[in-house]
């Protein structure tokens, strides 16, 4: 079947293809299917230059298409992850985003465990044992259990 259409269209089936996947890209979400139709629009530039070579069968085409699918998306990945900046670093980390905030403890520290209230949230807090009231620090974050220190006066 894939045969008869690529020798049906010619070269331009690998063009048609990689247009498809990059329309299709517009509709599915996420950032996948660009990669893998400009690796088809390559394939059909590839066709036009040797379209009329012997070694230019429709199973060579499909092994250089996968490959350079692959290869393409491995370096789009790269180039989004490098240039990947945001001007909110903590947006998912919401207790590192607390680091360096103080607050009065709600509840004492004892045994190593207490809790503070920061916002209008009450979190785990870890530190020296203090008194209900005391002034701290949030010096570090573990997941949702923040460790606090007392504010030196």
């Amino acid at each position: 079947m894939l045969a008869k259409i690529v020798a049906e269209l010619g070269p331009w089936s690998w063009w048609v293809a990689g247009l498809v996947l990059l329309a299709a890209e517009m509709i599915v979400p996420g950032f996948f299917l660009v990669w893998i139709g400009l690796a088809a629009l390559i394939v059909g530039a590839l066709s036009l230059l040797f379209w009329d070579s012997a070694f230019w069968v429709w199973e060579l085409q499909a092994i250089v298409f996968a490959l350079l699918a692959v290869a393409t998306t491995f370096a789009g990945r790269r180039l989004t992850l490098r240039n990947s900046t945001t001007d909110e670093p903590f947006l998912n980390q919401r207790g590192a985003s607390l680091v360096g905030r103080t607050a009065t403890l709600h509840e004492p520290i004892r045994e190593g465990r207490g809790r503070i209230r920061l916002d209008d949230t009450l979190w785990q807090v870890m530190g020296p044992d203090l008194p209900a009231g005391t002034q701290v620090k949030v010096v570090s974050s573990n997941g949702r259990d923040l460790t606090v220190e007392p504010v030196s006066v």
